[in-house]
Protein backbone atom coordinates (compact mmCIF):
# COMPACT_ATOMS: atom_id res chain seq x y z
CA UNK A 1 0.00 0.00 0.00
CA UNK A 2 2.82 2.42 0.86
CA UNK A 3 4.47 1.76 -2.50
CA UNK A 4 1.21 2.50 -4.34
CA UNK A 5 0.72 5.71 -2.33
CA UNK A 6 4.27 6.88 -3.08
CA UNK A 7 3.78 6.17 -6.78
CA UNK A 8 0.52 8.15 -6.88
CA UNK A 9 2.07 11.02 -4.90
CA UNK A 10 5.10 11.09 -7.22
CA UNK A 11 2.83 11.11 -10.28
CA UNK A 12 0.81 14.00 -8.88
CA UNK A 13 3.94 16.03 -8.16
CA UNK A 14 5.46 15.35 -11.57
CA UNK A 15 2.37 15.99 -13.66
CA UNK A 16 0.71 18.75 -11.60
CA UNK A 17 0.84 22.20 -13.21
CA UNK A 18 3.42 24.59 -11.87
CA UNK A 19 2.07 27.17 -9.46
CA UNK A 20 2.89 30.86 -9.47
CA UNK A 21 2.03 31.80 -13.01
CA UNK A 22 1.41 28.68 -15.02
CA UNK A 23 -2.05 28.57 -16.45
CA UNK A 24 -4.11 25.42 -16.17
CA UNK A 25 -5.48 24.67 -19.60
CA UNK A 26 -7.84 21.88 -20.35
CA UNK A 27 -9.25 20.65 -23.61
CA UNK A 28 -11.91 22.87 -25.08
CA UNK A 29 -13.41 24.14 -28.28
CA UNK A 30 -10.80 26.92 -28.59
CA UNK A 31 -7.18 27.17 -27.54
CA UNK A 32 -4.73 30.04 -27.95
CA UNK A 33 -1.46 28.54 -29.15
CA UNK A 34 0.77 31.57 -29.74
CA UNK A 35 1.01 35.32 -29.12
CA UNK A 36 3.58 37.46 -30.93
CA UNK A 37 4.37 41.17 -30.79
CA UNK A 38 6.22 43.20 -33.38
CA UNK A 39 7.00 46.83 -34.12
CA UNK A 40 6.30 47.34 -37.82
CA UNK A 41 6.39 50.32 -40.19
CA UNK A 42 3.31 51.94 -41.68
CA UNK A 43 2.51 50.33 -45.04
CA UNK A 44 3.17 52.54 -48.05
CA UNK A 45 0.82 52.67 -51.01
CA UNK A 46 1.34 54.38 -54.36
CA UNK A 47 -1.45 56.22 -56.13
CA UNK A 48 -1.85 59.25 -58.37
CA UNK A 49 -1.39 62.67 -56.85
CA UNK A 50 0.85 64.03 -54.16
CA UNK A 51 2.57 61.39 -52.02
CA UNK A 52 2.91 61.73 -48.25
CA UNK A 53 5.38 59.10 -47.00
CA UNK A 54 5.17 58.21 -43.32
CA UNK A 55 7.88 59.37 -40.94
CA UNK A 56 10.81 56.99 -40.56
CA UNK A 57 10.23 56.51 -36.82
CA UNK A 58 6.53 55.74 -37.17
CA UNK A 59 6.20 52.15 -36.03
CA UNK A 60 3.00 50.35 -35.11
CA UNK A 61 2.71 47.71 -32.42
CA UNK A 62 1.27 44.57 -33.98
CA UNK A 63 -0.03 41.80 -31.69
CA UNK A 64 -0.90 38.58 -33.49
CA UNK A 65 -2.65 35.62 -31.90
CA UNK A 66 -2.76 32.11 -33.28
CA UNK A 67 -5.51 29.84 -32.00
CA UNK A 68 -7.14 26.50 -32.68
CA UNK A 69 -10.86 26.05 -33.21
CA UNK A 70 -12.46 22.61 -32.79
CA UNK A 71 -16.08 23.27 -33.92
CA UNK A 72 -16.71 22.67 -37.63
CA UNK A 73 -17.84 26.29 -37.89
CA UNK A 74 -18.20 29.08 -35.33
CA UNK A 75 -20.56 31.92 -36.23
CA UNK A 76 -19.02 34.53 -33.93
CA UNK A 77 -16.02 34.66 -31.62
CA UNK A 78 -14.49 37.61 -29.74
CA UNK A 79 -10.84 37.99 -28.82
CA UNK A 80 -10.10 40.42 -26.00
CA UNK A 81 -6.63 41.94 -25.84
CA UNK A 82 -4.89 43.34 -22.75
CA UNK A 83 -1.56 45.01 -23.60
CA UNK A 84 0.64 46.27 -20.76
CA UNK A 85 2.72 48.98 -22.42
CA UNK A 86 5.15 50.98 -20.29
CA UNK A 87 2.93 50.57 -17.22
CA UNK A 88 -0.33 51.42 -19.03
CA UNK A 89 -2.96 48.75 -19.81
CA UNK A 90 -4.35 49.21 -23.31
CA UNK A 91 -7.41 47.11 -24.12
CA UNK A 92 -9.30 46.17 -27.23
CA UNK A 93 -11.60 43.55 -28.67
CA UNK A 94 -12.03 42.03 -32.11
CA UNK A 95 -15.12 40.03 -33.08
CA UNK A 96 -14.53 37.46 -35.80
CA UNK A 97 -17.22 35.68 -37.81
CA UNK A 98 -17.43 32.50 -39.89
CA UNK A 99 -14.47 30.75 -38.24
CA UNK A 100 -13.80 27.26 -39.63
CA UNK A 101 -12.19 24.49 -37.59
CA UNK A 102 -8.42 24.37 -37.68
CA UNK A 103 -5.18 24.88 -35.80
CA UNK A 104 -3.83 27.97 -37.53
CA UNK A 105 -6.59 30.52 -37.06
CA UNK A 106 -5.27 34.05 -36.54
CA UNK A 107 -6.36 37.39 -35.15
CA UNK A 108 -4.40 40.64 -35.05
CA UNK A 109 -4.63 44.08 -33.44
CA UNK A 110 -2.56 47.23 -33.73
CA UNK A 111 -1.56 50.21 -31.60
CA UNK A 112 -0.82 53.43 -33.51
CA UNK A 113 2.60 55.09 -33.52
CA UNK A 114 1.19 58.17 -31.79
CA UNK A 115 -0.32 56.09 -28.99
CA UNK A 116 3.07 54.43 -28.49
CA UNK A 117 4.77 57.83 -28.31
CA UNK A 118 2.08 59.14 -25.95
CA UNK A 119 2.65 56.36 -23.43
CA UNK A 120 6.34 55.80 -24.20
CA UNK A 121 7.56 58.07 -21.42
CA UNK A 122 10.01 59.98 -23.65
CA UNK A 123 12.01 56.79 -24.14
CA UNK A 124 12.74 55.01 -27.40
CA UNK A 125 9.94 52.56 -28.29
CA UNK A 126 11.23 48.99 -28.35
CA UNK A 127 9.60 45.56 -28.23
CA UNK A 128 10.55 45.50 -24.52
CA UNK A 129 8.27 48.50 -23.90
CA UNK A 130 5.48 45.91 -24.09
CA UNK A 131 5.69 44.29 -20.66
CA UNK A 132 2.98 41.67 -21.22
CA UNK A 133 0.02 40.76 -23.38
CA UNK A 134 -2.99 38.67 -22.39
CA UNK A 135 -5.66 37.46 -24.77
CA UNK A 136 -9.01 35.88 -24.03
CA UNK A 137 -11.18 33.92 -26.46
CA UNK A 138 -14.82 34.63 -25.66
CA UNK A 139 -17.83 32.84 -27.15
CA UNK A 140 -21.33 34.05 -26.25
CA UNK A 141 -20.00 35.86 -23.17
CA UNK A 142 -18.07 32.86 -21.80
CA UNK A 143 -14.25 32.85 -21.68
CA UNK A 144 -13.13 29.73 -23.55
CA UNK A 145 -9.37 30.23 -23.21
CA UNK A 146 -6.82 32.75 -22.02
CA UNK A 147 -3.08 33.06 -22.47
CA UNK A 148 -0.40 35.59 -21.54
CA UNK A 149 2.74 36.28 -23.54
CA UNK A 150 4.90 36.39 -20.41
CA UNK A 151 4.41 34.11 -17.44
CA UNK A 152 2.00 35.73 -15.01
CA UNK A 153 -0.89 34.99 -12.69
CA UNK A 154 -4.18 34.35 -14.51
CA UNK A 155 -6.03 37.62 -15.10
CA UNK A 156 -3.03 39.68 -13.96
CA UNK A 157 -4.63 42.66 -15.74
CA UNK A 158 -7.84 42.65 -13.65
CA UNK A 159 -6.54 45.13 -11.03
CA UNK A 160 -4.77 47.48 -13.46
CA UNK A 161 -6.69 50.57 -14.70
CA UNK A 162 -7.63 49.99 -18.34
CA UNK A 163 -7.46 52.39 -21.28
CA UNK A 164 -10.00 51.32 -23.91
CA UNK A 165 -10.22 52.46 -27.51
CA UNK A 166 -6.49 52.55 -28.24
CA UNK A 167 -6.12 48.99 -29.55
CA UNK A 168 -7.44 48.80 -33.10
CA UNK A 169 -8.60 45.87 -35.19
CA UNK A 170 -7.04 45.39 -38.62
CA UNK A 171 -9.97 47.04 -40.45
CA UNK A 172 -9.37 50.29 -38.50
CA UNK A 173 -5.78 50.66 -39.73
CA UNK A 174 -3.84 51.11 -42.97
CA UNK A 175 -3.20 47.34 -42.79
CA UNK A 176 -6.88 46.65 -43.66
CA UNK A 177 -6.33 45.67 -47.32
CA UNK A 178 -3.32 43.46 -46.52
CA UNK A 179 -3.11 39.73 -45.70
CA UNK A 180 -6.80 38.89 -46.27
CA UNK A 181 -6.12 35.16 -46.26
CA UNK A 182 -4.06 35.18 -43.07
CA UNK A 183 -6.63 36.48 -40.57
CA UNK A 184 -10.18 35.54 -39.67
CA UNK A 185 -12.99 37.71 -40.98
CA UNK A 186 -13.84 40.69 -38.77
CA UNK A 187 -17.48 41.41 -38.00
CA UNK A 188 -18.71 44.61 -39.64
CA UNK A 189 -20.05 47.27 -37.32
Amino acid sequence: MKTHFRFVLAAILVFAPLSGGAQVRGPGDFQITKITKNLIPTPQFSFGGEQHPPGGADRWLEVEVEFAAAPVFTSELALKYFILFNGQLLTGEVTHVNIPAGRERRSVVYVTPRTLVRFGGNRPITANSVQNVAVQVVEQGAVKDELSLARAQPQWYATVPQLAGLVLNKNETPFAPLYWGRYEQIKSR
